[in-house]
């Protein structure tokens, strides 16, 4: 069971809360200054949501911290938290008072003093643990947004994914996008190696995530297709087959370039290229560092004929080889508005 207890000493509440959730324990203790007390047993049903009751939303560490603000408001029957973008939902009702809005929500949590309610995410046969976007698009998953796969080779945690639904067919895992320079990609191994950013805005999804996606356990091979918008909203993309990152340096292996593309091949002469970063220098420009003199991380070579994640600018025009780059469309003095990479399986 799901359970918060509160004890008074003096005007400070000494708060212990313990969430069982898939048989791991979470908890969370502090100390702070109240007078409210009482003692709460909340239990979990794993992707439903009850929705249109939520009083107060905010962003926490936890869904233990979730349940604190909950169990220390006293209007909160029942709470909704979201694991990939850490939202939490406070709510006015429970899902037995409102049946009607207590829905199957991909990614979220629920949790109420309802004994009954654990029986939903042990029975609720309206969620499937799916492996990639494609499979959510193919269950009926029509809108862009962020959800959880549970590819091979990943635990059961799952990884939190922005699937793209509506672009050539949709299906798409993206794992990095620009669109206004609020995320710094001037970054370091690790920080490339985990991933970093907003889901729903700029990121890098990460190497190790995408070498576990691509890896021979994935059971298929992957299409790659990059995105690009100038400052005059123009678009253009390419597209490869057979994309992959290999362990270690996280060399870049990609296929045929699809002869329909609008962006011109500059992916291809990266092909077999290892990963650079600002402290780990893996490119064949010999004693220089691509990644500090163009200020990003890439699969460098000497140096590049593109370079998505360099430093952003506010205007298009800029010095010789700076900025979002991609040179077989706007050349070596343009740097892109707008950005991302995406893969998506091949095959049924």
């Amino acid at each position: 069971m799901e359970k918060m207890a509160k004890q008074i000493f003096g005007l400070e509440l000494f708060y212990i809360i313990s969430l069982v959730y898939q048989g791991a324990i979470l908890s969370v203790s502090g100390v702070e200054t109240s007078s409210y007390t009482g003692e709460y047993t909340f239990y979990a049903a794993e992707n439903r949501a009850v929705r249109d009751f939520a009083f107060a939303t905010k962003t926490v560490r936890s869904r233990v911290i979730c349940g604190r603000e909950c169990s220390m408001d006293e209007r909160c029957k029942s709470f909704n938290f979201y694991d990939c973008n850490k939202m939490c939902e406070l709510n006015l009702a429970t899902r037995r008072e409102h049946p009607e809005d207590f829905n199957a929500t991909q990614g979220s949590v629920y949790f109420d003093a309802d004994e009954d309610t654990p029986l939903y995410s042990l029975t609720d046969s309206s969620f499937n643990r799916y492996r990639s976007c494609k499979m959510f698009l193919y269950a009926g998953y029509y809108s862009s947004g962020i959800f959880t796969i549970y590819p091979e080779g990943l635990g059961n945690g799952g990884l939190c994914v922005y699937c793209d639904m509506e672009t050539d067919g949709g299906g798409w895992i993206v794992f990095q996008r620009r669109q206004d320079g609020s995320v710094d990609f001037y970054r370091n191994w690790a920080e490339y190696q985990s991933g970093f950013g907003d889901l729903s805005g700029e990121f890098w999804l990460g190497n190790d995530n995408l070498v576990t996606l691509t890896s021979d356990d994935s059971r298929g091979t992957w299409e790659l297709r990059v995105d690009l918008e100038d400052w005059e909203n123009n678009t253009a993309w390419a597209k490869y087959s057979d994309f992959k990152l290999s362990r270690g340096n996280y060399s870049l292996i990609i296929g045929r370039y699809n002869a329909s593309s609008t962006a011109g091949d500059s992916l291809g002469p990266h092909k077999g290229s290892p990963f650079t970063t600002k402290d780990r220098d893996n490119d064949a420009w010999g004693a220089e560092n691509c990644a500090q003199t163009y200020t990003g991380a890439w699969w460098f070579d000497k140096c590049f004929t593109s370079h998505l994640n360099g430093a952003y600018y506010p205007q298009g025009h800029v010095g010789f080889a700076e900025g979002v780059q991609w040179r077989k469309w706007k050349g070596y003095t343009y740097s892109l508005k707008k950005c991302s990479m995406k893969m998506r399986e091949l095959g049924p």
